[in-house]
């Protein structure tokens, strides 16, 4: 019997295959976030930060394939910082190791992950029109451009800028986003004393969040193993194993390390501070999952689970109002995973890595700022005060999540 597929084609279609389960996998991270945030906001509250992330993904998806993934990828030079704006999402190259359509896809989820960040952080008084019109230009423009001069071959990849799969070119930019909105949008009502006094607004679904959290650690096996982009090889099998068992080790380690410190600093095992603990090692391992050992991977991880803790705390402490610790997770745990790189990895350099995060953060903090900031003189970017207290379910859905139980 004559084989009518030759080598080359079968590992063309293993490759594109892993790529897309990949991308779905990401993709599921959506709901994710979707239920972490659910939990963690008041119940009032629900169903319009449901909306935001199930919505905000549709805007992600249409936004990158119209115009976001032209400017990241298509027909651009090396070295370069202005995009030269492709056609669609180009055609396919000679010898492509997987489909364009794959590359496109594992692409997009990323982009509606980095907007995702943005969600947490200005729940509960955020008009949802107002959030919906930043996604616009965030997905479609503000990402891509940064994505160009990584990812896409532009001055920050000539500079020796290494970012495996994200922690900066998807996390840190997302809570750059998130905190120039913050600033502009301010506190929910009643979250911070005129003495400096600090009163914890606690979520409504704890199984919730924990669900969302168990999705999201699910999901990373896509965000980073996918980002090896083949499975075909020995080389590519073995490093994908290798990705996986790493970031599993540093999320494990990040939970580990909050809820000791919990205890230790609080005497309870405060389970809103162990979930971000995990989140916090699965952001700071993205940086570089396949380079550390596991056991430094284990390091990573336990670090960034203390780190987290100690940044929530901070933030409150300067009146900064984040209610699901997105600022924290994304923001302050995506530098820390972009620095510890050149530890395992030879060929980046802390200076290198040190410009990527400062060009990553100031590009997305000033575009973003100027953007909330047009949205804050035109429609508006934050509910009445009337609003806040009745619920955004009631205003901006008209439905409630509880309808039996809430309580305004």
């Amino acid at each position: 019997m004559e084989l009518s597929v030759t080598v080359t084609e079968l590992r063309y279609a293993l490759d594109t295959f892993f790529l897309l389960i990949s991308g779905a996998l990401v993709m599921w991270m959506a709901a994710g976030f979707s239920m972490l945030e659910a939990g963690l906001v008041r119940s009032k509250n629900t169903t319009e930060i449901l909306a935001k992330n199930f919505v905000l993904y549709a805007i992600a998806s249409t936004m990158y394939l119209i115009v976001g993934y032209n400017i990241m990828y298509v027909d651009n030079g090396s070295g370069g910082w202005i995009p030269s704006l492709g056609t669609l999402i180009g055609t396919q190259a000679d010898g492509a190791g997987h489909s364009l359509e794959a590359d496109f896809f594992f692409q997009v989820v990323f982009v509606a992950t980095a907007m995702s960040v943005v969600s947490g952080a200005v729940a509960e008084r955020m008009k949802l029109w107002a959030f919906l019109v930043f996604s616009v230009i965030l997905t479609g423009f503000i990402y891509p451009l940064e994505g160009y001069w990584t990812w896409g071959g532009g001055f920050l990849s000539e500079a020796g800028f290494s970012d495996f799969a994200g922690s900066g070119i998807v996390h840190l930019a997302g809570a750059a986003a998130a905190l120039a909105g913050v600033l502009l949008l301010g506190s929910r009502k009643g979250k911070y004393g005129k003495n400096g006094e600090i009163f914890p607004i606690p979520g409504s679904n704890m199984p919730l969040a924990t669900l969302g959290t168990f999705i999201l650690w699910l999901g990373w096996f896509g965000f980073n193993g996918g980002s090896q982009l083949a499975l075909s090889n020995f080389e590519d099998a073995t490093a994908v194993g290798q990705v996986f068992l790493n970031t599993n080790a540093a999320a494990a380690a990040g939970a580990i390390a909050a809820m000791i410190v919990c205890k230790a600093t609080w005497g309870k095992a405060d389970l809103t501070m162990i979930l971000n603990g995990a989140l916090a090692g699965l952001v700071a391992i993205t940086a570089d999952p396949l380079s550390p050992s596991p056991m430094l991977s284990v390091f990573i991880g336990a670090v960034a689970g203390i780190l987290v803790i100690f940044s929530i705390l901070m933030f409150d402490k300067i009146k900064i109002d984040d209610p699901v610790g997105a600022l924290s997770v994304h923001g302050v745990c995506g530098v820390f995973g972009l620095m510890v790189v050149p530890l395992s990895n030879a060929d980046a350099t802390f200076g290198a890595q040190a410009l990527g995060a400062v060009v990553i953060f100031a590009w997305v903090f000033a575009a973003s700022l100027v953007v909330w900031a047009i949205l804050k003189a035109t429609m508006g970017i934050r509910v009445t005060a009337d609003e806040e207290m009745e619920g955004m379910d009631v205003h901006d859905c008209g439905v409630d999540a509880y309808p039996e139980f809430v309580n305004r």
